[in-house]
């Protein structure tokens, strides 16, 4: 997290010891160092003695945490969306032969809502993709992985982009009908 930095920094930019820091804000010599070493964090008593005695706002104080929070929540939101969207894409295709054999053309609706749901997951994931301005597979990956994005948006290529996009939307769609063909097949629709 960012607070224990910005709590180091802002001291060492006052001109204080740990020590004087903790005589200021009525705390342990150990509790500031446990606040800057990230194994503790202050409670809104003492982050409002810490902006007052920094004359910084609490969001100043603690912004790159929230952002940080916000991140990880992003995250979590793009990883649930990616296992909603391929799961249920996958159980279309699977259920597709099956549902027809069995339940007819009105066995179809099985495969057709869950092809749905995985769309409305697929949009979701774009619109994080937009938010988070994320546009190549290279921006996704760091993303996922908490690694910094900016230095991959400096290798976009618009045009290869396009082509590696287009390609996966090609495969992706292939694995598919792949999937539905077989699913057909093992149902004895061939």
């Amino acid at each position: 997290m960012n607070l224990s930095r910005q709590i180091k920094k802002l001291r060492e930019e006052a001109g204080f010891s740990q020590e004087e820091l903790s005589e200021k804000i009525y705390v342990s010599r150990q509790t500031i160092s446990n606040w800057e070493n990230e194994r503790s964090y202050p409670d809104i008593h003492n982050l409002l003695l810490l902006s007052v005695l920094f004359n910084v706002t609490l969001d100043e104080l603690v912004k790159g945490d929230v952002e940080t929070m916000k991140k990880v929540i992003k995250k979590d939101e793009m990883d649930k969306y990616s296992w909603i969207m391929g799961g249920t894409i996958g159980a279309a295709a699977l259920s597709f032969g099956p549902a027809w054999k069995f339940l007819g053309d009105k066995g179809l609706l099985i495969p057709l809502v869950l092809w749905a749901i995985g769309m409305w997951a697929a949009i979701k994931i774009e619109k994080i993709k937009k938010e988070k301005n994320i546009k190549t597979y290279k921006e996704i990956v760091a993303y996922m992985e908490g690694d910094d994005v900016e230095e991959k948006r400096q290798e976009r290529n618009v045009g290869k982009d396009f082509l590696s996009k287009s390609l996966i939307v090609i495969v992706f769609t292939a694995v598919v009908l792949v999937v539905v063909l077989a699913s057909m097949w093992v149902s004895g629709m061939f």
